[in-house]
């Protein structure tokens, strides 16, 4: 177990750095920068590489939703939930610390730019309210664990699940960063919060409570229309 929860602390680091930094070090760089798609890209292959690496390991979670929709699609055990719950925030705190460390030694870095917080309201990219944000993480939490749990069943193409994992990614940020800068995963919203404070750390309840309810949801509804025959991919690293 120590072994799985220091692969889901590892990987969540990096999926924090990869994805937040490509947004808050590259995003707007003058005339070069990489604006939505590049850092739509850089959140979805920080998931491709992580999960060739470590998925034999702990199943590559990355992400507190992950984890809780696959226990509810039947795929991951309770007991192994708090353990990776932890490792994941801490993960992602400790990439966001990272991020820090670079992005501090630019000389006009601010942390009241948002440091690729996400947020609602007057801190949506583009101005969406909070019953928008809500429905956004809701749903697209809930096509994620949707596409997680078929890309991992028993009659999927073999070898193909990181891949196909990661695109969604890529796709969901495509459509939902000027949302709410997409977190559709607790622990990335948690790790550049604690840095912003204020009003990062105010809206983040949402950030838990959306993508929570979407992946549970996602997890069931797969669930019963496709069902675990033959046994799927195994997800959890056992």
């Amino acid at each position: 177990m120590w072994k799985k929860l220091a692969a889901e602390f590892i990987g969540t680091a990096w999926l924090v750095l990869g994805g937040c930094g490509a947004a808050v070090l590259a995003a707007g760089f003058p005339t070069l920068g990489i604006g939505f798609v590049g850092v739509s890209l850089a959140f979805g292959l920080t998931v491709v590489t992580m999960a060739y690496a470590i998925g034999h390991v702990s199943g590559c979670h990355l992400n507190p939703a992950v984890s809780v929709g696959l226990w509810a699609g039947g795929r991951f055990s309770a007991r192994d939930l708090p353990g990776y719950i932890i490792a994941q925030v801490l993960g992602g705190v400790f990439g966001a610390g990272i991020l820090y460390v670079i992005a501090s030694g630019h000389a006009g870095f601010e942390l009241s730019a948002g440091f690729a917080s996400n947020g609602y309201g007057e801190h949506s990219p583009g101005g969406y309210g909070l019953a928008a944000a809500l429905a956004c993480e809701f749903v697209m939490t809930f096509a994620f664990l949707f596409v997680i749990m078929g890309a991992t069943h028993g009659n999927a193409p073999r070898g193909f699940a990181p891949l196909a994992i990661g695109l969604c990614l890529t796709l969901i940020h495509l459509i939902s960063i000027p949302v709410t800068n997409t977190s559709v995963n607790p622990a990335r919203s948690t790790g550049p919060a604690l840095f912003v404070g204020g009003w990062a750390l105010s809206q983040l309840w949402l950030f838990w409570v959306a993508p929570l309810l979407g992946a549970a949801a996602g997890g069931v509804v797969y669930r019963f229309v496709a069902g675990d025959n033959p046994k799927p991919t195994e997800v959890s690293g056992d």
